[in-house]
């Protein structure tokens, strides 16, 4: 097992526009932080989101936001997107095939089958939260 400086809460792009319900959450990133954001984000990618040359499985723990960025990238959505992919779970799995001339495959996203019903929870109530 190795630690993954990639895997740690960092939010991975700040939008120049961001939604109205997400402004409050931006306000205060500068340029230099979210520069930083981009640069860990950009690693993430590389260093787990393509295929590898020998049949590889790894587990990653990370955040909601890492997730999200991972998914958003092996969807090949804009980046904006990720913001629509951070109510992932407390413990929720997400799973993501990769292999050499195929797109991605995201196999699971925010699977909480294996916990008992009353663990099942994003940490937000209903409707759109930062």
């Amino acid at each position: 097992m190795s630690e993954a400086v990639e895997l740690v809460d960092h939010v991975p792009h700040v939008p120049n526009n961001p939604p109205p319900a997400w402004r409050g959450f931006f306000d205060g990133y500068d340029a230099e932080e979210a520069a930083a954001g981009a640069r860990l984000a950009s690693t993430l990618v590389r260093r787990f989101a393509c295929p590898t040359e020998t049949e590889t499985h790894e587990v990653l723990v990370t955040h909601g936001y890492q997730v999200a960025w991972l998914v958003r990238y092996a969807l090949d959505a804009p980046p904006e997107r990720w913001l629509s992919l951070v109510g992932c779970g407390n413990a929720a799995l997400t799973a993501i095939d990769y292999y050499d001339g195929a797109a991605p495959t995201l196999l699971l996203y925010n699977d909480m089958g294996h916990l008992p019903t009353d663990l099942r929870w994003t940490g937000f109530g209903p409707g759109v939260h930062p």
